[in-house]
């Protein structure tokens, strides 16, 4: 199984909401339909490779929560195995159809979320996190002393 395979099944394995599982995916690395869905988001252009998550919101109501957490085992997966991803969601979402059409995504289907897939271009480019303690109440907003 290749790497994009076992991304593609931590996503597969994800919670669904009564295991409709309203998701599926696209693998993407052609260099040529790359460049093409940067119309989304241009950074996209130097991905290796991108997961795409078309999903069926007819299949489930709860489609939505389904999709993100598949998106989320995927994230899991790309950062374990040593690559780099960024969630791109909103931007696709404002050009959907023209992507759809660039992927042949069926018109009764979403195309939700794009995963671009890669090595970083700039060393240690990782985000600071705040820390723990800043995150974290304990019984109450506020609370930030375990009792």
């Amino acid at each position: 199984m290749s790497n994009l395979e076992k991304i593609v099944d931590a996503g597969r394995l994800a919670p669904s909401g009564m295991n409709r599982q309203p998701f599926e995916f696209i693998i993407i690395t052609d260099p040529e339909t790359i460049s093409k869905l940067s119309i989304v988001q241009s950074f996209i252009k130097d991905a290796s490779a991108i997961i795409a998550i078309v999903a069926d919101e007819k299949q489930s109501k709860y489609w939505l929560e389904d999709v993100s957490a598949s998106a989320e085992n995927m994230l899991l997966a790309i950062t374990a195995l040593g690559y780099e991803s960024c969630w791109v969601e909103g931007t696709l979402l404002r050009k959907e159809e023209e992507a759809k059409a660039i992927l042949n995504v069926p018109a009764d289907k979403r195309l939700v979320i794009l995963l671009p897939i890669g090595k970083s271009l700039v060393a240690g480019s990782q985000a600071i996190k705040k820390s723990a303690g800043e995150m974290t109440h304990y019984e109450k907003y506020g609370q930030r002393q375990r009792p």
